[in-house]
């Protein structure tokens, strides 16, 4: 499971508002963490896929817009922060314990794309095969060196590198996959000049790519980019939340087998 993404965060100035427009999007449901705590989990049809919460005060002080921060999973916290550190990152949130969920720290890589480690406290199965339709399905990392984030990433999870596709004047999309692995996980690129800090995007799978773009627009949200077709034959958009927090859309193409 080491390096897998098993959980994703959403950290916002509207958690309400952030309900519906990502149900409207990508059809996700929302439920209570438990009877008596109140923290709200995204669902994609019965099964939890992440969460959301307020952006802390501290953090809009600090000038964080909303954003998206996924839960890769790890053998040791403690030591996966200590080896960010070593390897040039930083720790935001040292590492701590959530009672009867697990362990988790929250790091930024060398060049400020921010990420939790996470240390479940019992088995946390994921489903087999590719990702369905409401589940994240690509992981992109746009950073300053693709090549010293993938040796960053890789000495913290143990991911290994994939296919390294030329893309002419924008350079290498190095794709990556966890460790043994047969299915890639995402890529990493230099990011472009009109990309102001390094930073994850994370894309949700959905049916019909075109439908989910005009939710987008007609629900206060921004399409930055595309709908495009990409390498293999399958469709993407990238998109801005009302609140400003970026994600990605993904729509497999017809020889995926969805």
């Amino acid at each position: 499971m080491r390096g897998k993404h098993v959980w994703y965060e959403l950290l916002t100035t509207d958690p309400e508002a952030a309900e519906g427009f990502y149900n409207a999007v990508v059809g996700w449901g929302t439920q209570p963490f438990s009877d008596d705590n109140p923290y709200k989990m995204w669902t994609a049809g019965e099964r939890p896929i992440g969460g959301r919460m307020e952006l802390p005060e501290e953090a809009r002080a600090a000038g964080a817009p909303p954003h998206w921060l996924a839960h890769i999973a790890t053998a040791d916290v403690d030591a996966t922060a200590a080896r960010a550190e070593e390897l040039g990152g930083g720790v935001v949130t040292p590492p701590q314990d959530i009672p009867e969920v697990g362990r988790f720290a929250t790091l930024r890589d060398p060049f400020g794309a921010g990420f939790f480690a996470f240390t479940p406290s019992g088995d946390s199965p994921q489903p087999e095969g590719r990702p369905g339709h409401g589940e994240f399905s690509w992981h992109e990392l746009m950073t300053d060196d693709h090549e010293r984030a993938f040796d960053f990433y890789s000495s913290l999870f143990g991911w290994e590198k994939g296919e390294a596709m030329d893309m002419g004047e924008h350079g290498v999309y190095q794709l990556f996959r966890e460790g043994g692995a047969d299915e890639d996980l995402g890529g990493m690129m230099n990011r472009p000049k009109e990309m102001p800090v390094s930073a994850w995007i994370y894309y949700v799978n959905v049916e019909d790519l075109d439908g989910a773009v005009e939710a987008v627009e007609a629900h206060g949200g921004t399409v930055m980019n595309g709908p495009m077709e990409v390498p293999g034959g399958d469709r993407v958009a990238q998109c801005m939340d009302p609140q400003g927090a970026v994600f990605a859309l993904h729509e497999y193409g017809a020889g995926s087998g969805q």
